[in-house]
């Protein structure tokens, strides 16, 4: 590995926990210099690594030089002379965790999530915040990811980041009513991980494996404590294992993305999907069904089915109508009509989607274009077709995905 992709590999690996790390050490009123701080010590491993040789702990070198510009930055600053001399124990004691960066440090990122969601900053700010300086996404990836412009992300970290700095609870502060109270925004930005791993918005890479191993990661220590114990945790895990069993046989040997019906079955991996049935099965427990539930359902159905044809589509259009319900968004109407057009027919499908007027969040996205193209063509209706093909190429966020469409275009 060349040392820039090296560089890129720890900088999505670790700029998370080390951000999360210093941020409990000084606090995370002090986010924009621990943020400054992580990236100079990325921004110099790049010089340093490649004028030598990699440390034999690449981890622990980029935490130290990290920790040593940050508090070198906050001596600069009387009034910050305290803040020095307060945290100098937890400054000692970092010296341990340059050794065990898989120990503390995998915890200490779950604790600054529940750091950011805040209930005071509003959900969309809590979820940008956390995706950008914790989960190390760019801002087009979170503007991609979660519908919207650049800048509305902008003006949504702006507002979580100021909320922050103004009044910041210390995560052992934290009740555990409070706890409680931001658990569905932690949930949902693990979510939003996984989902940009299982399908990335980043220019070069379609799948981001480890972004998808991250969220598993930390939604099952969240399993596994009692907070986080709930079906709705449980359900969110059944959903990943259950897509993350598909995720070598969604590329091809070129690395271009398959559709569903495309992909090799066999290279499906099956102790995952066992995994995810588990969940599944421990997330039914209770009267609570969320929409995670719903969507592990549909991944159940798909990873059950012997082939595409005999996948129970009637099953998967029934979750979605519940999706309509529990999470109303014209994206799972979009998915429902899908799965009725397989079910009963594209006109089936056109039928669902019939008076419907999108949002223009939707509207502007390749996927509505992409489906109407695809329903229109099945259903002979070719100018029409042609119209919103064109319109889904346009619109596509990343070369795989103008890949995928063109090819599925081609074929019809």
């Amino acid at each position: 590995m060349t040392t820039p992709r090296l560089v890129d590999h720890f900088f999505r690996h670790e700029y998370g926990r080390m951000v999360s790390v210093l941020s409990r050490q000084v606090g995370v009123q002090h986010i924009d210099a621990v943020e400054d701080a992580v990236q100079s010590a990325l921004m110099k491993s790049l010089d340093v690594w490649t004028a030598s040789t990699v440390p034999d702990n690449p981890s622990a070198w980029l935490f130290r030089v990290a920790r040593n510009e940050l508090m070198g930055n906050l001596r600069e600053g009387t009034r910050h002379r305290h803040l020095i001399e307060r945290h100098q124990s937890d400054v000692a004691a970092s010296e341990e965790v340059e050794g065990r960066m898989s120990g503390d440090v995998q915890d200490d990122l779950l604790r600054m999530l529940f750091v950011c969601c805040d209930t005071e900053i509003p959900i969309e700010s809590q979820l940008v915040f956390a995706l950008k300086i914790l989960c190390g996404f760019g801002i087009r990836e979170i503007a991609v990811q979660l519908f919207t412009t650049e800048a509305n992300v902008y003006k949504r970290f702006a507002r979580a980041r100021s909320r922050l700095r103004k009044d910041p609870l210390p995560v052992n502060e934290l009740t555990h009513e409070q706890l409680t109270l931001r658990l569905p925004a932690v949930t949902k930005i693990l979510y939003v991980l996984f989902t940009e791993g299982y399908l990335s918005s980043h220019g070069e890479i379609a799948i981001r494996h480890e972004l998808c191993s991250e969220a598993i990661r930390l939604a099952t220590i969240l399993a596994e404590h009692p907070l986080g114990a709930v079906p709705e945790t449980f359900a969110l895990l059944a959903l990943m294992h259950l897509h993350s069993a598909r995720l070598d046989a969604r590329q091809d040997a070129l690395g271009d993305l398959l559709l569903l019906e495309e992909q090799d079955r066999s290279l499906w991996d099956r102790q995952a999907i066992q995994s995810g049935l588990q969940w599944l099965a421990k997330s039914a427990h209770g009267d609570h069904f969320s929409r995670y539930h719903a969507e592990a359902g549909i991944a159940a159905e798909h990873c059950l089915a012997a082939s595409f044809d005999e996948t129970r589509w009637e099953k998967v259009a029934d979750c979605y109508a519940l999706l309509e319900r529990l999470a109303p968004s014209p994206l799972h109407m979009l998915n429902r009509a899908i799965a009725v057009a397989e079910w009963q027919g594209p006109r089936a499908g056109l039928d669902v989607l019939n008076g419907a007027e999108p949002p223009r969040w939707l509207a502007e996205s390749y996927l509505w274009s992409a489906v109407l193209a695809d329903l229109n063509r099945r259903c002979g209706n070719v100018v029409v077709a042609e119209g919103h093909r064109d319109k889904a190429l346009e619109s596509a966020p990343t070369p795989a995905v103008t890949a995928l469409l063109k090819r599925r275009f081609n074929a019809s």
